[in-house]
């Protein structure tokens, strides 16, 4: 079968479980061919398959049409614009949380050192991100698991930024025994998913991705009392506390963060248009 065929046939395979049906045949097809770039994809259309390409291609094709997200066949996803290694065992990055990552951004672009913590490693997107794109920044990146911190420390050896992340073992602040270590900001994108929602998420979700990184408490918002509460122990003076936040949280985050003392609270929105970053000031 030629590249178009085969993007015409699964394309059609993959509408009722993908919303990007076309992207995920794309992807694989990448895959299959030895990890080429999508211009190879669309300039060699009539490029017939090897039997051996063909072959691996109906394997992760196969994975796709059972429900495993693309991002955990292929190996990777982008993100801010660089490549992450994922595997099962960490979240897969997604676009909405860019928009915590890019506002982090802009709140420090004119500070001369930054001194970031991220509680919840996952994949290394926003520990990683941070550090390539806020030149004079360090960050302490925290994770429970052990997958996310493998992950997490390779996604930073190929982003080129390991040398200012230390990627540590912890759940929330236990590990941080120094009372005296202060950070400009802390940032965290944590579970947040009510625990009677857990049920209803999409199959490729709910089947494969991990349970411990979506599911927040009876009303999701677990975390945000308890990194609220404790993180204003670990934050300097006009210290930035920032959130990712579910679809309809932002006004009980910001409430939490209001209860806790903190300032200047606001919201962002995500590509979606949901608030989905919320930000405050400690005093």
């Amino acid at each position: 079968m030629t590249i178009r065929d085969i993007i015409i046939k699964y394309s059609e395979e993959l509408k009722e479980i993908s919303d990007t049906p076309r992207l995920d045949v794309e992807l694989i097809l990448q895959k299959s061919l030895g990890d080429v770039d999508r211009i190879y994809i669309h300039i060699n259309l009539n490029k017939e398959l090897s039997d051996e390409e063909y072959n691996l291609f109906l394997s992760m094709i196969k994975d796709r049409i059972n429900g495993r997200p693309v991002a955990y066949i292929v190996g990777n996803r982008e993100f801010m614009g660089l490549d992450f290694f994922v595997k099962e065992g960490v979240l897969i990055p997604r676009p909405d949380t860019e928009a915590l990552v890019e506002e982090i951004i802009e709140l420090c672009k004119n500070k001369d050192k930054v001194e970031i913590l991220d509680i919840g490693t996952g994949s290394g997107a926003i520990t990683v991100s941070l550090a390539k794109y806020i030149e004079k920044s360090t960050i302490k990146s925290l994770d429970i698991s052990d997958i996310p911190l493998e992950v997490g420390k390779k996604n930073a050896i190929n982003n080129g930024v390991d040398n200012k992340i230390e990627f540590i073992k912890s759940d929330l602040f236990s590990s941080i025994k120094d009372k005296n270590i202060k950070f400009d900001v802390i940032v965290s994108n944590p579970p947040y998913i009510p625990k009677k929602d857990m049920e209803t998420l999409h199959t490729q979700v709910k089947d494969y991705e991990p349970y411990n990184a979506l599911e927040g408490g009876i009303d999701g918002l677990n975390f945000y009392r308890d990194i609220t509460e404790q993180s204003k122990c670990y934050l300097k003076e006009n210290g930035i506390l920032a959130y990712e936040v579910g679809h309809d949280q932002a006004k009980d985050v910001s409430d939490i963060m209001k209860d806790n003392g903190y300032t200047k609270i606001y919201t962002k929105k995500d590509i979606q248009g949901i608030d989905r970053v919320v930000i405050g000031f400690k005093i």
